[in-house]
């Protein structure tokens, strides 16, 4: 009896079965827990390649064959930890969109959005590292495209190129430091999980109709856990399925090849889920004005508590922000497609249309909308 009256089991208690939840909570709201399913996932598989991987430019691309060939059941593990990135990005892009509608970002959990966005940041920064150490064609020629958009900072961009690539080129300094910070963002991620949780639990969970105080609400064990249950089970079906049967669906062939800086991919892309980010890139002319714009189009969201002018938190119940916000979702599928394609003619003025557009919702749009809601509620309410 003393042993469960310890500390940690309170706090499990607290957080993960007594926690009170709001009884109207759909499937949306699972994607949270499925989030750090997929953390702990791709720890665990991150800790076993590790073990077997050797980050040296010489002995990189023959180690993930090697675990691929001869490390029993090594193949699972790293089809399991490869699938496992783009299924991580798939359920946080979910989550976060999911944020958006329901208005999850707004007051008073402004700083639980904060800190889901810094998590998407390093998320981001791991992913980016991650696919560096097959050190394939496109991990050395992304490598190598990527670092080099921190030449076009003014006076110190080329000094921070060298800091990145530990020389003057990437090379194998580059390697050993892209896989050290690789195997140790994920543990900064996990701690900043768990205060992701504790300020949710803070304030306690959005719900579908956006009420803040008086709705009802229950444990979430039994009732919720059930009910992730079948998004856990379902999530792991779908994630299954590219392992065993599209493993490389959502890689690109070209990291099946040793990595050659004197031979250059005809096209250099990133994984799919930095393709909206790198179509903004590339939809400015100009080097310098591409990167502040590719930053900004991450570092706007940190501000989206403040952007929003609303009275009401669910766009459910906004009919102009509801519109806005599909033909958001829309644009961000367009600058992934444009991403993945080719700079040229149509490709080139679609995207600098969608991006545009991106910024144009966050700055103007949104705030607009939510004034002009406003207007009408008031002049409703004194009807």
């Amino acid at each position: 009896m003393r042993i469960i009256n310890l500390p940690i089991f309170s706090v499990i208690k607290n957080h993960l079965i007594d926690y009170p939840t709001p009884i109207n909570l759909n499937y949306f709201w699972g994607f949270g827990s499925l989030a750090g399913i997929c953390l702990i996932v791709q720890i665990v598989t991150g800790i076993l390649l590790a073990m077997h991987y050797t980050p040296h430019i010489d002995l990189a691309f023959i180690s993930v064959e090697h675990i691929m060939r001869d490390v029993n059941y090594g193949w699972l593990v790293r089809y399991v930890h490869a699938n496992g990135a783009s299924m991580f990005f798939i359920v946080v892009y979910i989550h976060m969109f999911r944020g958006l509608y329901y208005g999850s970002y707004t007051a008073p959990r402004q700083f639980l959005w904060i800190i889901g966005v810094i998590i998407f940041l390093l998320m981001m920064a791991t992913a980016f590292m991650g696919y560096v150490l097959p050190w394939g064609q496109m991990s050395f020629w992304g490598a190598t495209v990527i670092t080099n958009l921190f030449s076009a900072i003014p006076l110190v961009g080329s000094s921070i190129v060298y800091w990145l690539w530990g020389g003057f080129s990437v090379d194998n300094a580059t390697l050993n430091r892209f896989f050290s910070l690789h195997y140790l963002i994920p543990f900064f991620i996990s701690g900043l999980a768990i205060v992701h949780l504790i300020a949710l639990h803070y304030h306690g969970s959005n719900n579908p109709l956006g009420i803040y105080f008086k709705i009802e609400k229950i444990s979430f064990y039994p009732y919720f856990y059930l009910k992730d249950l079948v998004g856990w089970i379902t999530f792991s079906i779908i994630y299954l399925f590219f392992v065993y049967f599209l493993p490389n669906y959502l890689g690109h062939p070209d990291n099946y090849i040793p990595a050659n800086p004197m031979v250059t991919p005809t096209h250099i892309v990133p994984e799919w889920y930095f393709l909206p980010f790198y179509a903004i890139l590339r939809s400015i002319p100009d080097k310098l004005g591409g990167v502040i714009a590719m930053f900004a189009a991450i570092i706007i969201l940190f501000f989206l508590p403040w952007l929003n002018t609303s009275m009401i938190r669910n766009i459910e119940f906004k009919s102009i922000s509801k519109k806005l916000f599909w033909l958001l979702l829309a644009n961000c599928i367009i600058l992934g497609w444009i991403g993945g394609n080719s700079v040229e003619y149509p490709f080139v003025e679609i995207g600098q249309l969608s991006a545009s557009f991106y910024f144009m919702y966050f700055v103007c749009l949104l705030p607009l909308s939510g004034i002009v809601e406003n207007y009408f509620i008031i002049s409703n309410i004194k009807k």
